[in-house]
């Protein structure tokens, strides 16, 4: 049950280029590491560290980013790895992280594809 942050963080996506999968109106994960990423995201931003608008919008610009790649170099779409993204950069410049420290705990998950 989402409490009334997470409640609202996921709803200011609904409809938006950055809304989440969903499968019968309900968020869609289709492996763990994505469950676990998509809950760091708002507990962190709920413990006040960022404002989820910017998280929202530095996840805007990754898709975009992706978007605008030629389709010969493009990297298969996944929403997830463009949400990673967007957490790195959002982290980095709140100073919470760096990426190659994200990327090592996120190696480090077996069931990531």
């Amino acid at each position: 049950m989402f409490t009334r942050f997470e409640e609202y963080a996921a709803t200011q996506m609904l409809g938006q280029t950055d809304s989440p999968p969903r499968s019968q109106g309900k968020l869609h994960f289709d492996h763990d590491w994505q469950r676990k990423l998509f809950g760091m995201a708002l507990a962190v931003a709920k413990a006040g560290h960022f404002e989820w608008e910017d998280f929202r919008q530095q996840l805007i610009r990754s898709i975009g980013k992706w978007e605008q790649l030629d389709c010969g170099s493009q990297p298969p779409w996944d929403y997830y790895e463009r949400f990673l993204e967007a957490l790195a950069r959002v982290l980095e410049l709140h100073q919470l992280a760096s990426s190659s420290e994200l990327a090592e705990v996120m190696v480090s998950q077996p069931d990531r594809a």
